[in-house]
C-alpha cells in the first residue's frame, strides 16, 4: 500500500506554492513554521508562533544571548542611581519605525505599559514602579519603590509575551484586544497585504533598520544583520508535502520536521537536521487543585512516585538518549537555576504498592479522575497514555477523556466539579525557556488568580518574591533550590521530562543561531 513516503517525490514536483517562483531567487528565504500564524499581535498572544513572528517585526529594549544573559538591544546606555531605585534607559541612535518615524522614549513607555498588562513579570515590575516616564526623547525612566534587579531581564526575556516596542498610538490600544495593524522597528516589515490565512505570511527587509554596532549575534542579542530581501512563511500542514518541498529545494527551512520523516530527510544528503534550541520542550501534569481528588496536596504528593520520566520521554521522542532528558526537576536543565534539590522523589525506584498506600493515607478513596487527553497531537497523546496508565496502576479511577487540543484549552478554564463538566488533570508542555526562571506564569501559585490548575502556595509565592529581589546568581540559585524543595510539598505540577525538537534546513543555508527561529544572520552558504 502506498505511504506518504512514496509520494514525497511526486508531491514535491506537484507543489504549487505561491512563493515557488520567488524561492528560486537568492534573496528570498522560504520557511515552514510550526503552525499557521492565527494571531499577529505578540503582546496579546502567548503562542510561540506569535512570538517568533514578533521578533521579525518588532525590536526589544534588551535581548538574550546564547548564554541566557540579558544584553542591551535598543538601549544604548543604562544609568542606575539612588541605590537601584532609579533606572534611566537611553535609546541608541538610528532607531526608526517602519513608517519612517523616529523611535521615541514615549513610544517605549506606552509599549512597556501595554506589555505589562499581559505579562506576569511585567505586572510585578509596574507594581514596583512609582514612575515610568520619558523625560526626553531618548530616555526611559523608572523610579522604583524598591530595587528591582531583574528589570533588564523583564524587558528582554524571550518567554511570551514579548515586550515589543511599537509607536505610541498602537501601544495605547487596549492590551486585551488584538492589534490588526503592525508597525514595528525590527529588521523586517510585516506585509499584511500578502498574508493569506492558513497559507502564508510574508516579511520584507526594512532598509531603515540599523543593527547594533557591537556584541555577538546570539538568540535575540547582538547585531541583527539581515541577508535576505524577503522571508516567506509557507503553511504546509501535511508533513509529506513539507518534506517533499524541502527535498526539492522549494523550501529552505522547516521548523519542526516530524520524527518519522527525519531519517528520510537525512538520507537526502543535502539537508541538515539538528537541534538548535538547547532548552527543548518540557512536559508536565497540571492538576485541578480546586476539585477532588487533587485539591488535597497529599494526593498530589503521592502521585509523584507513580511517574517514571523515562517512560514519558521515550514514548514521545524515541529511545535515542540524545533526544531527551529524564531526571528533570522544575527548572530547565542546563540553565543557571537547574537543581537536583529533592529530586529523589522523581528518580527513586517506582513502587506502585507504596504509591497506593500513600494515596490511601492521603485520603484518596476512589474519586473519579477526569483526565483530558489531547489525542490530535502525537506527543500530547503519548503523555496522556503513559500518565493514565501509571495512575491506573496506582489504583486511581481514571476517566480517559479523548479531546482535541482546542477543546482541552477551553475546558481547562473550568473550575466546576468533575460531574459538572470539570476536569482533574491535563498533560501539557512549555518551552524550556519558560521554565528557566521562576517569574513566569507556570510558577505562579496564587490560587484562583494564577495559571490554570490554581495551586495555592504562599511559600512558593514568597520565594518567588525573594528571587526577584536577589542581586547575584548564588543567591538566586539558593532560592531556586528552596522553590524546588517546596514544589515537592505543594506540587503545582509534576514534571515528566524534557525532549528536543530538531529543525531541518538545506545545506545551502548557513548562519542559524541557537534558539527558536530568528531570521537575521541567516544567509546562503
Amino acid at each position: 500500500m502506498p505511504t506518504r513516503r512514496h509520494f514525497l517525490g511526486a508531491s514535491a514536483a506537484a507543489l504549487a506554492l505561491p512563493s515557488v517562483a520567488k524561492a528560486a531567487a537568492d534573496r528570498v528565504l522560504t520557511f515552514i513554521p510550526q503552525s499557521d500564524l492565527s494571531v499577529i499581535d505578540p503582546i496579546w498572544s502567548t503562542a510561540y508562533i506569535a512570538r517568533n513572528h514578533g521578533y521579525l517585526v518588532f525590536d526589544t529594549l534588551f535581548g538574550m544571548d546564547a548564554q541566557y544573559r540579558i544584553q542591551p538591544q535598543m538601549v544604548g546606555a543604562v544609568k542606575v542611581e539612588d541605590n537601584g531605585r532609579r533606572w534611566d534607559l537611553i535609546l541608541r541612535d538610528g532607531l526608526l519605525f517602519h513608517d519612517g518615524e523616529k523611535v521615541m522614549a514615549r513610544d517605549c513607555v506606552a509599549s512597556i505599559r501595554r506589555w505589562a498588562a499581559r505579562d506576569a513579570l511585567g505586572a510585578v515590575l509596574l507594581k514596583t514602579t512609582d514612575e515610568l516616564s520619558a523625560p526626553d526623547d531618548r530616555t526611559i525612566r523608572f523610579r522604583l519603590k524598591k530595587p528591582f534587579p531583574r528589570l533588564p531581564y523583564a524587558l528582554g526575556k524571550t518567554s511570551t509575551p514579548m515586550c515589543a516596542m511599537m509607536p505610541e498610538r498602537f501601544a495605547n490600544f487596549d492590551p486585551f484586544k488584538q492589534l490588526k495593524e503592525l508597525v514595528g522597528s525590527g529588521p523586517f516589515r510585516f506585509k499584511a497585504d500578502e498574508r493569506v490565512s492558513g497559507s502564508r505570511a510574508v516579511y520584507e527587509k526594512f532598509a531603515g533598520y540599523v543593527p547594533r554596532p557591537d556584541g555577538t549575534p546570539g538568540w535575540t542579542a547582538g547585531p541583527k544583520i539581515v541577508h535576505f530581501d524577503r522571508v516567506e512563511w509557507n503553511i504546509i500542514p501535511d508533513e509529506g508535502t513539507a518534506a517533499g518541498a524541502l527535498q526539492a529545494g522549494e523550501i529552505d527551512w522547516w521548523e519542526i520536521p516530524t520524527d518519522d520523516l527525519r531519517p528520510v530527510l537525512l538520507k537526502a544528503g543535502h539537508i541538515r537536521v539538528e537541534t538548535k534550541d538547547p532548552t527543548g520542550v518540557m512536559g508536565f501534569l497540571k492538576m485541578n487543585c480546586l476539585q477532588p481528588p487533587f485539591d488535597n496536596p497529599a494526593t498530589r504528593r503521592a502521585l509523584l512516585g507513580a511517574f517514571k520520566q523515562e517512560d514519558f520521554v521515550t514514548a514521545i521522542a524515541g529511545t535515542d538518549p540524545s533526544m531527551w532528558r529524564s531526571r528533570v526537576g522544575v527548572f530547565c536543565p542546563g540553565t543557571d537555576l537547574a537543581t537536583d534539590a529533592g529530586l529523589e522523589v522523581m528518580t527513586s525506584p517506582r513502587n506502585m504498592e507504596k504509591v497506593k498506600e500513600a494515596l490511601s493515607r492521603g485520603g484518596y478513596d476512589g474519586q473519579t479522575v477526569a483526565m483530558l487527553v489531547a489525542t490530535d497531537t502525537p506527543y500530547r497523546k503519548a503523555m496522556g497514555d503513559v500518565g493514565v496508565d501509571a495512575m491506573q496502576q496506582a489504583g486511581m479511577k481514571v476517566d480517559y477523556q479523548a479531546v482535541d487540543w482546542g477543546t482541552a484549552i477551553a475546558r481547562r478554564e473550568s473550575k466546576a466539579p468533575v460531574d459538572k463538566g470539570g476536569w482533574s488533570g491535563l498533560f501539557t508542555t512549555l518551552s524550556g525557556l519558560d521554565l528557566q526562571v521562576p517569574s513566569g506564569h507556570a510558577f505562579r501559585t496564587s490560587g484562583e488568580t494564577g495559571w490554570f490548575g490554581w495551586c495555592s502556595s504562599p511559600r512558593i509565592e514568597e520565594l518567588r518574591g525573594q528571587w526577584l529581589d536577589a542581586e547575584d546568581l548564588p543567591s538566586q540559585k539558593r532560592i531556586a533550590e528552596d522553590i524546588q524543595r517546596q514544589w515537592w510539598i505543594d506540587v503545582p505540577h509534576i514534571p515528566i521530562g524534557q525532549w528536543f525538537q530538531p529543525t531541518a534546513w538545506r545545506d545551502s543555508m548557513d548562519g542559524m543561531v541557537d534558539g527558536f527561529p530568528v531570521f537575521w544572520g541567516v544567509k546562503r552558504a
